[in-house]
């Protein structure tokens, strides 16, 4: 399955094919792949020997090092310490821990994962109970807030000043008009700005609450 991870140290984003392998006890990143995207390589207090599915020793011996980062996958996200080690083509690998951890709903005719069993800790849940604390919060402040502002003779007319009409799309006039652009004008093409993790949690949220 396509998930993006986030480094740490500088919010910066990577885009990975992770294997589901029941197979597999724990969740491991390719050294290789961990090196190329430059990842935040911490070395492990005691060395951990990984076997290869066949029973053999992998190539690159005992696991000495691990990477830690944020993993986002639809709506999903986690903090997560992976092992090093050498994979080959598979960059990470997500085993039973991981499995075991969040208890996936999986249709493999589809290929298609959904993460309806979270525990707590993980980031969907979590958001989805902030959301639902912000937004009673935000209730109650609203109508504080315009009893403070609008005079009392007013409030019958209160949801014209409310937060939920500001938020709809204006009704079409008749004194509409047209912005035209000049003849060949061609949009440039600018760059996204760079937000951090809590940043693009704000907005991930915004976006839901609104559609």
């Amino acid at each position: 399955m396509k998930v993006g991870l986030e480094k740490l140290e500088n919010h910066e984003g990577v885009a990975v094919k992770a294997l589901l392998d029941s197979g597999a006890t724990g969740l491991f990143m390719d050294t290789t792949f961990a090196r190329e995207k430059r990842f935040k390589i911490e070395r492990m207090k005691y060395p951990l020997l990984v076997k290869n599915m066949d029973g053999t020793v992998n190539i690159g011996k005992a696991i000495m090092h691990q990477v830690e980062y944020n993993m986002f996958f639809k709506g999903h996200m986690e903090r997560v310490r992976i092992d090093v080690c050498n994979l080959g083509k598979t960059e990470v690998i997500l085993g039973m821990l991981w499995l075991v951890a969040h208890n996936p709903e999986i249709d493999w005719e589809k290929e298609e994962v959904k993460m309806m069993r979270c525990p707590p800790i993980c980031g969907k849940r979590k958001q989805k109970e902030r959301k639902k604390e912000v937004k009673k919060i935000k209730e109650d402040e609203d109508e504080e807030t315009l009893k403070k502002l609008v005079p009392k003779r007013f409030w019958k007319w209160k949801k014209v000043f409310g937060k939920k009409e500001s938020e709809r799309m204006p009704v079409q006039k008749a004194w509409d008009h047209v912005i035209e652009l000049k003849e060949g004008f061609m949009p440039r093409k600018e760059k996204v700005y760079s937000l951090s993790r809590e940043e693009r949690e704000e907005m991930q949220a915004f976006v839901e609450d609104q559609l």
